[in-house]
């Protein structure tokens, strides 16, 4: 699974993202990581909690993402959560770890849906997660709500672009199938940066609420609209699977059954799904940080860069 002598790096770039994160400022290193970028209820908060296999992130209507959370995925014996801002405090109740995310999210914006880029930290340790450091970014948005600015939509790109304009930044494009895929906004931010596709991964939601009589065969299979790396297919809990708290390992069965039943998804199921997401993640950002290795080698001194 992976490069093992990349996989040794891991600890170093979270030592550095952590270290920028405390200081309050984002790294002018070109760290590795993969930015999770879509429009308001695409379905890119149940694309992470399926990875944890948790809920642990705030929900509601909205701009609900409001700060980036930097979530750094780490394989272990044991569960349980750890913020940057509470050192040595161990969350073991995930709805505790939700709690903390909100009351620090309003301890910086405040509470009338104001967004800043200033991150929060957020380590999760766990036997079901494979090692990967993903940034989770506010959902793109076009009209503001409450006390948000006029220029909200403005606002968000820019700090969308603070990540995904990075080298080593891989883009999981997060698109619901039973919208435009053309009008998609997590796609056009990243044929903007991302213009030969090198580093853009499609991910398409919501295949089980697609009409009756349509499916998104033409897009998974790369036809339409195609990207290099290609398109993976997910189908996340129901807001009614949410509301009752269905347990995650169920939902990633009923997925796993919905791609090798399907009759326009069987012949692909073994590239869908959320386990096949995680794997080719996980082997793409081992891969990229060989341009960390280099690249810290070239640019890191002392001066320039706070201690760890």
């Amino acid at each position: 699974m992976g490069n093992r002598g990349m996989e040794e790096l891991i600890p170093l770039v979270n030592q550095l993202q952590d270290a920028f994160s405390s200081i309050g400022q984002n790294s002018s290193l070109d760290l590795p990581q993969i930015a999770v970028v879509g429009g308001q209820s695409a379905g890119k908060s149940s694309v992470l909690e399926n990875f944890v296999g948790k809920d642990f992130l705030p929900r509601g209507s909205g701009i609900v993402t409001r700060r980036p959370l930097v979530l750094q995925l780490i394989h272990c014996s044991t569960e349980y959560a750890e913020f940057l801002h509470c050192k040595g405090k161990k969350f073991v109740d995930f709805d505790e770890v939700r709690q903390e995310i909100e009351a620090e999210t309003d301890r910086i914006t405040g509470q009338n849906k104001g967004i800043s880029p200033v991150p929060i930290n957020l380590r999760v340790y766990s036997p079901n997660v494979l090692n990967l450091t993903l940034v989770d970014l506010p959902g793109m948005t076009k009209v503001p709500v409450g006390d948000q600015p006029a220029d909200i939509e403005n606002q968000i790109k820019e700090m969308l672009l603070q990540f995904v304009t990075k080298d080593n930044c891989l883009l999981l494009s997060v698109s619901p199938a039973n919208s435009d895929l053309a009008n998609s906004d997590a796609l056009k931010i990243a044929k903007e940066v991302d213009p030969q596709g090198l580093r853009t991964i499609g991910v398409i939601t919501k295949l089980d609420l697609m009409d009756e009589g349509t499916d998104a065969r033409d897009i998974l299979e790369n036809k339409l609209l195609p990207l290099r790396r290609g398109y993976i297919g997910v189908v996340n809990r129901s807001q009614k699977d949410i509301d009752g708290r269905k347990d995650i390992t169920a939902a990633l069965q009923a997925e796993r059954k919905f791609f090798l039943s399907h009759p326009s998804y069987r012949h692909l199921a073994d590239r869908m799904g959320t386990g096949y997401l995680q794997k080719i993640l996980n082997q793409v950002r081992t891969q990229t940080h060989t341009g960390l290795h280099l690249s810290f080698l070239v640019s890191v001194s002392i001066s320039d860069h706070p201690p760890l």
